[in-house]
């Protein structure tokens, strides 16, 4: 009779699995997963986007968001209108038709709703970290010894290390900044195809040349900043690839001369690029004159840009969204200073060792080269630095960082360095990973909101005069009024020769009840910024709040013709129209607020008591219906108007 699993005796157990064992079986398994090289970007994609994954609970920000998007109608679509729209653009001075067009193509799907825009932001991102994965595979192959398993950890490093990194946030969690993350992956595929052409002979090499040119085309349009893009390619035709020796008799070599004319494509696309950029900037005013800051201090503020993004890329502390440039830039001042000599210290040291350590040197070259038009030789705007401008530029730095790790694991591999030291090598690696993802998680989540992101500003740097004042006008929407006038009066005293917070200042205290010395600092305000709808629009509110609507209505008209797009100006023009007993006219521009905002609580209310006024109560109740799925509390306020007609 056939036994039963009750009838068998005891199970023979083996031994316990010792800890050597199951350091053997975790590197067996590491070492599997790297043999499956098919799977390793994929990995990395989604690790990427687990990491950045609170960014699509972000919203829009008052920082460039409400200009370039939910105050901007003319991008929503890919009808002939907006893509005409989007090839003639260059609002707030950048030229990117290919970002619009990623815009355009997130509204067809997402309408008003942060979120899609963020996960495309997301997805281009973890895309982005595959591509170097691939990009690192090839270069890393060129320039160091490294193979099979030890040279796919390499790039898998790399691509960690540049992908998870907190530098990173700005550009993939700030909306505005998809510019960054479509042209560097457009410039990464620029390069791997380049790469490809490369080790390939013709005609395919043509092939790849022609689809690289294009991939660059399409990363210029999608921001200007991949400029410097040939040179980058001649660099690599330097070091690792070896096809040109750099020495002054350089183009009497019929393989350098190849080289370089196949960069001319390359060059006429970067050139066209860095004229548009700065013509377009320049015709925004947006380039800061060299008399106001001359050579010394540009120069110096070069040294502190190079030394900057390194000290960030490699102590990750204290990030912000801005970086405020002073008002005076003095190279003996010890941030500069010291900056200026850290950067001459590194180039000289990499010089004396260039024969030794090449890779040393390239990266440095590289990292020069990219940094270069955001370094202030030709400044634009009021930040110093931005965490957004190491996008490109700290790749190089990626690529040491994996091939460090990659030459552990070949040491190991040939006997040349005992296990428990790579084993400690790889746990720093790891645990310095883990750290930047973690820190990254947790600075994607600072863009959540205006008052998160200026709150975490001027944490970071309290020095900073413009995240004060932003900070103030967040308080300001949230009706914390004496909060706010701190703001406003810490922004005035640190940079007195800005004069646009008295304009948010002068709303606070007209909004606190003081009359008089609100109307001061609008006026001063109004003085010095003419046509400024953002202050024009304060002034009308505070007149309105004073039921001094004739003369509200000068500075409302004048803010509508400066920016027939601006959302307060809009609301606050209707409304002082419904007020004043003209609720027609008033309706057209509340209408057209809402066709900006149509997610705005305050635009359903203002609407439906415009439409209450007009006697057209269909109409109004269905702009409270809408509010009261959006807000509410505020939809009970209209609650009486209401029962008073029906």
């Amino acid at each position: 009779m056939r036994g039963t699993g009750t009838d068998r005796g005891p199970a023979v157990l083996g031994p316990a699995p010792t800890r050597e064992g199951l350091l053997r079986a975790a590197r067996t398994g590491l070492a599997a997963w790297l043999m499956n090289s098919r799977s390793i970007p994929f990995a990395l994609g989604a690790v990427t986007f687990l990491v950045f994954s609170p960014a699509l609970l972000n919203g829009f920000v008052e920082w460039d968001d409400s200009v370039n998007l939910f105050e901007n109608p003319s991008y929503r679509g890919l009808g002939w209108k907006q893509i005409r729209w989007m090839f003639t653009s260059t609002l707030m001075g950048h030229y990117i038709p290919v970002t619009w067009l990623s815009f355009g193509l997130d509204y067809t799907l997402w309408g008003m709703n942060s979120l899609g825009y963020h996960l495309t932001s997301v997805l281009l991102h973890a895309a982005s970290s595959a591509l170097l994965y691939l990009v690192a595979l090839r270069v890393l192959g060129k320039a160091t010894p490294l193979t099979g398993s030890a040279l796919r950890l390499a790039g898998a490093v790399a691509a960690l290390f540049f992908a998870l990194h907190p530098l990173r946030a700005e550009s993939v969690a700030w909306a505005t900044e998809r510019r960054d993350v479509l042209s560097g992956l457009f410039f990464l595929l620029t390069i791997l195809l380049y790469l490809k052409a490369m080790d390939t002979e013709s005609p395919r090499r043509r092939r790849l040349l022609a689809a690289s040119v294009a991939f660059y085309a399409l990363a210029l349009l999608s921001k200007s900043i991949v400029m410097t893009l040939p040179l980058v390619l001649v660099l690599l035709d330097v070091y690792p690839l070896g096809r040109i020796q750099p020495h002054w008799a350089v183009y009497r070599e019929p393989v350098a001369r190849a080289a370089l004319k196949e960069k001319l494509p390359y060059l006429v696309l970067g050139l066209a690029g860095a004229i548009t950029s700065y013509s377009v900037v320049a015709s925004h005013g947006f380039v800061v004159p060299l008399d106001q800051y001359g050579w010394p201090a540009r120069i110096a503020m070069v040294g502190h840009s190079l030394w900057f993004y390194i000290e960030k890329t490699f102590l990750p502390a204290a990030l912000s969204p801005l970086y405020e440039l002073p008002a005076m830039v003095s190279p003996l001042e010890p941030r500069f200073l010291l900056s200026c000599v850290a950067v001459v210290t590194i180039s000289i040291l990499l010089l004396a060792v260039r024969r030794r350590w090449p890779a040393g040197l390239a990266v440095w070259v590289y990292y020069g080269i990219s940094v270069g038009p955001v370094s202030g030789i030709v400044q634009s705007g009021h930040q110093l630095t931005n965490d957004r401008y190491s996008y490109l530029a700290c790749l190089g730095w990626a690529l040491l960082v994996g091939a460090a790790v990659g030459g552990v694991a070949g040491a190991v591999s040939t006997g040349a360095m005992r296990p428990p030291l790579a084993a400690a090598v790889a746990a720093v690696a790891g645990v310095w990973i883990l750290a930047l993802g973690t820190l990254t998680w947790y600075q994607v989540q600072v863009w959540r909101d205006s008052e998160t992101l200026w709150r975490h500003a001027v944490e970071s740097d309290p020095r900073c005069s413009l995240c004060q004042g932003n900070l103030g006008s967040a308080l300001y929407h949230q009706k914390l009024l004496p909060l706010a006038k701190e703001r406003f009066e810490l922004a005035l005293a640190m940079r007195p020769d800005r004069l646009r917070p008295h304009g948010g200042l002068g709303l606070v205290l007209e909004s606190m009840g003081d009359f008089e010395g609100g109307m001061r600092h609008l006026g001063i305000a109004v003085a010095h910024y003419p046509n400024d709808p953002d202050i024009l629009t304060n002034m009308a509110v505070a007149l309105v709040d004073q039921k001094r609507h004739p003369e509200a209505m000068p500075y409302l008209e004048r803010a509508n013709r400066a920016d027939p797009n601006h959302v307060p100006g809009l609301v606050t023009l209707g409304n002082a129209l419904v007020e004043t007993g003209r609720p027609d006219e008033g309706l057209d521009y509340l209408l057209r607020a809402r066709e900006l905002r149509p997610e705005e609580p305050v635009l359903r209310y203002d609407l439906a008591r415009a439409y209450l006024a007009l006697g057209a109560y269909e109409a109004a109740r269905n702009e409270y219906d809408a509010l009261v799925k959006l807000e509410p509390r505020r939809a009970q306020v209209l609650e009486p108007a209401f029962f008073s007609v029906w």
